[in-house]
């Protein structure tokens, strides 16, 4: 563990006053940060010079009937100058113009029926874009007149634009990562009840096999420790920091726990970033945190879709 996080570093505080902050996403090109605000659908812009501040309103969509949370939730890099979203109000995969603010949405259905709405999302090596749909944003969740998907599922956005179910047996699945390799595809489910994170082997054609679990915090959950298994990151060495009950732990790619990063609050996602990209940044309910670590995240991959 010290050879990951320095021995005496403490979380930082960097900005508060959230409703539920998530999914945040490092602006190399600009040094600074982006993170979304599902609840109060905005994403907003921290800075080290002048923190954090509005960035855009809505992030989601626009229809309130029949929408819990219609904000975006998860980002991630989307080539120069753009980010992808998770766009629960819009029930989709989209594209984000940085400078114009413009955006498209990507993915919308699968078999003819909307996505239930979109959580979080990770790109890898071939340009494939992964995507997890629990029905988050609806009112009532799963009894929800607006679900058109019979499963909560995972799925994976090939570069042609064609869509396949990968996961379907999980309650509510949330965060997702790919190993640095591009070989193992981790995803969380944010269920009290199944509190697990499963890992998958990816073929080099996208498909995936030995579905295993990759860690049990259930008796962690029924601890009581807030939190629950959500949004992940990657670490250059191919660590998993996985948020769960009691916050960010790290875990080998072998799966062995090395330690726990604490906030005091339920932390629902976590990115590294900053100048020399070893600074992990954490939402955490209706904060912005931040910790220094001796380590660099995943190289970030840009997504390949037609323009």
């Amino acid at each position: 563990m010290s050879k990951l996080v320095p021995q005496g570093a403490a979380v930082q505080v960097l900005a508060s006053g959230f409703r539920w902050s998530e999914g945040p996403v490092w602006i190399a090109k600009g040094d600074y940060l982006l993170f979304s605000d599902v609840p109060a659908n905005r994403i907003h812009r921290w800075t080290s010079a002048g923190g954090a501040a509005l960035f855009l309103h809505p992030s989601g969509g626009t229809a309130s009937s029949g929408f819990r949370e219609a904000g975006s939730n998860g980002l991630k890099p989307g080539g120069p100058g753009a980010i992808l979203l998770a766009d629960q109000g819009n029930r989709a995969i989209a594209v984000l113009d940085l400078r114009t603010k413009a955006k498209r949405l990507l993915s919308t259905h699968y078999n003819g029926r909307k996505f239930n709405s979109p959580n979080d999302l990770a790109v890898a090596r071939d340009g494939s874009v992964w995507f997890t749909d629990p029905p988050y944003g609806l009112e009532g969740l799963n009894a929800s007149p607006l679900k058109e998907q019979s499963v909560n599922g995972v799925y994976r956005r090939s570069p042609d634009g064609s869509v396949r179910l990968v996961e379907e047996r999980l309650s509510f699945p949330n965060g997702i990562a790919v190993s640095p390799d591009g070989r193992t595809l981790y995803v969380s489910n944010s269920d009290p009840a199944q509190a697990v994170i499963l890992a998958f082997d990816v073929a080099a054609n996208g498909t995936v096999s030995r579905r295993r679990v990759f860690a049990d915090m259930g008796a962690l959950a029924a601890s009581g420790l807030p939190g629950l298994p959500d949004g992940m990151a990657v670490d250059e060495h191919g660590n998993l920091w996985a948020t769960g009950p009691g916050g960010v732990h790290i875990l080998t790619p072998d799966g062995r726990r090395l330690g726990l990063i604490s906030t005091g609050a339920a932390i629902s996602n976590c990115t590294f970033g900053g100048a020399d990209g070893r600074t992990l940044f954490m939402t955490s309910s209706d904060k912005l945190a931040a910790i220094r670590t001796r380590v660099r995240g995943a190289p970030q991959r840009s997504p390949r879709f037609a323009r």
